[in-house]
């Protein structure tokens, strides 16, 4: 398993590579973050030990059981939808939150107290399908999150239609971010995660600095136990 993991990491990283280079922008930083939502501690390790320490979970309460059990020393990022109501529970966990998308939200992670880095998610293709706040809203989240001094906002983040080109998606989050750094309220967005493993390519030639990618890196999921 950890040489297959191994070998999914360095053809990931290829594609990134190739893609910067297409872009013009070889120099860019990408980070990935492995999606290891269903998976075991043990996968989370072996993709520790490929070189990967940032890791995504999607549940706050997955997250909660498995993170005692891994070894290596990992960075815990949320990318799944976070309830109010588990807002401090995911601020005593995570080190990067990617799916704030209002204002009571923000509110609730800064109560906490505890320094943590923050995406806006913003649903710039207005799919009713997906979460996250609409365009329109997105200046108000950054303004609100201006006044909480736990919190760093990093950048803008979005999920594409699965069904649908991915990169008009990408280009309308770069774009947004491009317009909020314009209007000056705060300090310059300077990430945007958008990308997973059917995308990435998309997404880093239209400007991802963060790709969330589960399938690519670690297999097919194991289905939750019921």
């Amino acid at each position: 398993m950890s040489d297959e993991i191994a070998a999914r990491v360095r053809a990931v990283r290829r594609t990134i590579a190739l893609a910067l280079a297409r872009a013009g922008d070889p120099g860019r930083s990408v980070t990935i973050v492995a999606v290891t939502k269903t998976m075991p501690a043990t996968v989370v390790d072996g993709v520790a030990a490929a070189g990967i320490l940032d890791i995504g979970e999607s549940r706050v309460q997955e997250a909660s059981e498995k993170a005692p059990a891994v070894r290596a020393a990992v960075r815990w990022h949320l990318v799944g939808h976070l309830q109010r109501n588990k807002a401090r529970r995911a601020a005593g966990l995570f080190s990067v939150i990617h799916s704030v998308d209002s204002t009571e939200l923000l509110a609730t992670l800064g109560g906490s107290g505890r320094p943590l880095q923050v995406f806006l998610e913003v649903n710039v293709a207005g799919d009713p399908r997906k979460h996250g706040a609409p365009p329109a809203r997105a200046r108000d989240i950054l303004r609100g999150a201006l006044g909480i001094g736990t919190l760093e906002v990093l950048g803008l983040m979005t999920v594409a239609p699965l069904d649908a080109d991915p990169r008009p998606s990408f280009r309308a989050l770069r774009e947004l971010r491009d317009d909020l750094n314009r209007a000056g309220d705060g300090p310059p967005l300077r990430c945007l995660s958008m990308g997973m493993s059917g995308d990435y390519e998309v997404a880093v030639e239209e400007g991802a600095t963060h790709v969330r990618i589960g399938t690519a890196l670690v297999g097919a999921r194991t289905p939750p136990a019921r």
